[in-house]
């Protein structure tokens, strides 16, 4: 049986997805692994706390939304993914 995984694993997914360059919140969603509600929630945390910016593009009949990730994101993304690295190290270690 799998963990679950914590909201700080689902927002690092989600940044992470973002800064692969999916932008779409559907496309987000399916490569995330989330429902509709808890990727509506993440995205709008993300960028209410400026580490997504949320980009409306108003070319056909109705407004499509688009994510992309700030500096400030990249920087956390990168923060994160140097302390898994350094908990591997320590694992290998052990």
């Amino acid at each position: 049986m799998s963990r679950r995984r914590s909201r700080l694993d689902l927002v690092l997914n989600v940044l992470s997805v973002v800064t692969d360059g999916v932008d779409k919140p559907t496309r987000i969603m399916y490569a995330a692994n989330l429902s509709w509600k808890p990727t509506q929630r993440i995205l709008d945390s993300l960028v209410q706390q400026g580490l997504l910016r949320e980009i409306e593009d108003t070319g056909s009949r109705r407004t499509k939304k688009r994510y992309e990730i700030t500096e400030k994101g990249s920087r956390v993304v990168q923060y994160f993914n140097r302390g898994r690295e350094l908990l591997e190290v320590a694992e290998q270690v052990s």
